[in-house]
């Protein structure tokens, strides 16, 4: 990977994460999605049913986001990933995100599945990692925000669109039940950052309660 994600252009740093996340297995198949947003109100985002240890710059489409509609296809075939949506309205919330990374994590999914049914949030473990969130207090007491998992993925976005309205988020990012998290950042590399440190403070609390 190069030295910093932000060196490169949005598709080729969201090309390495693809590849870096799937050997990771966090982006198995095709599952999963990146974006990153551009500085004239458009955001690239990987097309759907791509394998994303596979792929290449051309594996893209430009949206807007103020309506959501294509500006660039680069091949007829791309179409916008299922979670697009969610990826707008985070860009549309947030001014200073400039990427979104969504991918699926064993420890996640199993943290979200054992909390109780109707849960808003899942604590995250007050560990020395989650400075990486720029949380600096004495054992605080952050919550990742869960949102319920709906087959139409627009109905997640705007369940995520009204709950941040009223309230931001302690942390940048979110986790869907059943789905996988989603991160985003002030920039490619601090979104990537981020999304390991999630995974790290996530792999030790599923470490914790064994």
């Amino acid at each position: 990977m190069t030295h910093s994600l932000d060196d490169i252009s949005p598709r080729a740093a969201l090309v390495q994460i693809a590849r870096d996340f799937h050997a990771r297995g966090w982006m198995a198949g095709t599952a999963g999605n990146l974006s990153a947003r551009e500085d004239d109100g458009h955001f690239w985002i990987t097309a759907s049913g791509r394998p994303k240890g596979k792929l290449e710059e051309t594996d893209f489409l430009l949206m807007r986001i103020g309506d959501g509609e294509v500006v660039e296809r680069i091949h007829a075939s791309n179409k916008p990933s299922a979670e697009t949506a969610i990826h707008r309205t985070i860009y549309a919330l947030f001014p200073e995100a400039r990427a979104c990374l969504h991918g699926h994590i064993v420890e996640a999914a199993v943290a979200a599945d054992r909390a109780r049914k109707g849960a808003k949030g899942l604590r995250l473990a007050p560990i020395e990692m989650i400075k990486g969130f720029d949380i600096w207090q004495q054992n605080p007491k952050a919550d990742l925000p869960l949102f319920e998992n709906h087959l139409d993925v627009a109905r997640i976005a705007k369940d995520i669109g009204a709950r941040f309205k009223k309230t931001r988020p302690a942390v940048t990012a979110l986790m869907v039940r059943s789905h996988g998290p989603t991160v985003w950042g002030a920039s490619r590399q601090e979104a990537y950052n981020r999304f390991e440190i999630l995974e790290f403070i996530l792999r030790y609390q599923a470490a914790s309660r064994r």
